[in-house]
């Protein structure tokens, strides 16, 4: 973690440790960003592509009807 700066003008320079896990942290954080900026582009469009899919099928399935009873001969 960076440290924090002291109340100064100055800005005290990072480590080598420090400003290559500054680096890693930065990068990390941008590939977890990225992710799920495409996960949730991806589910709104599965969510989408479901709603259009069951719209449709429920505009052409026609309603159940019960079959006829069948009379049972004693």
């Amino acid at each position: 973690m960076a440290r924090k700066a002291p109340e100064s003008p100055f800005v005290p320079k990072l480590s080598q440790s420090e400003s290559k896990a500054e680096t890693v942290s930065r990068i990390a954080m941008s590939m977890i960003e990225s992710d799920t900026v495409s996960r949730d582009a991806k589910i709104a469009r599965l969510r989408q592509a479901r709603l259009a899919r069951e719209a449709a099928e429920s505009a052409a399935a026609p309603a159940p009807t019960k079959p006829a009873r069948r009379t049972v001969k004693r």
